[in-house]
């Protein structure tokens, strides 16, 4: 039995050449898959999926590793790659999702999803980093694949501007954590407001950070996010007026007469009169049965090691400082 010819993919090429030798070989149709917000703690993930036409056509100009793209060159590649492509999709994940599910299995969830709604069946699948299995068609997880395949970039352009789009969508209901300047990722700034004002529904509890933030980083990574959490922030107070009857906050808190105190689930009691060592401005804790962990305390992570420490604002074109070298 005679061994089928080799594929020859020609460097010259350049981002096409993955592309071009696959449809060489009978592949018309390759798709290309990535995601965008796996390093952030804050916002959705977002997966996205394309195919572009053979030719010329499918060659569009400035069109690379969203990464590596201001972001006004990135909304240009976008209107290219939705207006040239044969088919595209994209799926975006909430936080809810990343905490209950855990990121890796939201992350090919997604990609499987964004493939799977494409208006044309792809034939063959490139996917960034990670393999994914159940396509219903061949593929292979290329290292870097968003810097090697055209239809990989093409992919990972439309989930970082869809994605970008909703950070700052979300900052106008959330103005404390800018939102639209660092797109959820662990910036100093990001890391200073979450401190500052606790975490949103729009963070993701089961990352440490956020999850030492909220005083719940002593539970498994799918059991920190509260059942409701407030729309401004976890760490709204609530007053008491004086001879009133003892609130009954959930894990049992209890809260002197007069007090103002934000709320720590599980704490067993509050007192008044000293600002706390963990909080600034918010009144010490008395530790009871649950005690609200220190920062870096946590047992267990999705996405973020404990060990991670902030990073620092990239400027313009430098998004790949905030989406760091994840593969």
């Amino acid at each position: 039995m005679l061994a089928p010819p080799r594929t020859v993919v020609r460097r010259e090429g350049g981002l096409y050449a993955l592309e071009r030798a696959l449809q060489r070989r009978g592949f018309r149709y390759v798709a290309g898959a990535d995601e965008a917000g796996r390093g952030a703690c804050a916002g959705p993930l977002v997966a996205a999926a394309a195919i572009l036409p053979e030719g010329k056509r499918g060659e569009i100009d400035e069109l690379a590793d969203s990464k590596l793209l201001t972001p006004a060159a990135r909304e240009r590649v976008y209107e290219q790659v939705v207006e040239r492509a044969l088919a595209w999709s994209v799926m975006i994940i909430p936080a809810t999702e990343v905490d209950s599910r855990g990121l890796h299995v939201c992350n090919l969830a997604a990609m499987r999803r964004a493939l799977a709604s494409l208006s044309t069946t792809p034939e063959y699948v490139l996917t960034d980093g990670f393999p994914v299995d159940g396509l219903g068609a061949p593929g292979l997880a290329v290292w870097k694949g968003d810097r090697v395949a055209a239809c990989v970039a093409a992919a990972s352009v439309l989930a970082k501007v869809t994605r970008d789009r909703i950070m700052v969508e979300l900052d106008e209901t959330f103005p404390h954590y800018g939102f639209a300047v660092h797109k959820g990722y662990i910036t100093d700034e990001h890391s200073a407001a979450l401190l500052r004002h606790g975490p949103c529904a729009e963070h993701r509890f089961s990352y440490v950070n956020v999850a030492a933030a909220s005083g719940r980083g002593n539970r498994p990574p799918r059991a920190r996010r509260p059942a409701v959490v407030p729309a401004a922030t976890l760490f709204d107070e609530v007053s008491v007026e004086v001879d009133a009857e003892q609130p009954v906050f959930p894990g049992g808190v209890s809260v002197e007469v007069g007090a103002e105190s934000p709320v720590f689930p599980g704490v067993v009691s509050v007192e008044v009169g000293a600002e706390s060592p963990v909080f600034p401005g918010a009144v010490s804790v008395e530790v009871g049965a649950e005690p609200p962990v220190l920062p870096g305390a946590g047992e267990g992570t999705v996405g973020v090691a404990s060990g991670d420490q902030p990073q620092p604002s990239p400027s313009v074109g430098e998004d790949e400082a905030m989406e760091g070298e994840k593969r």
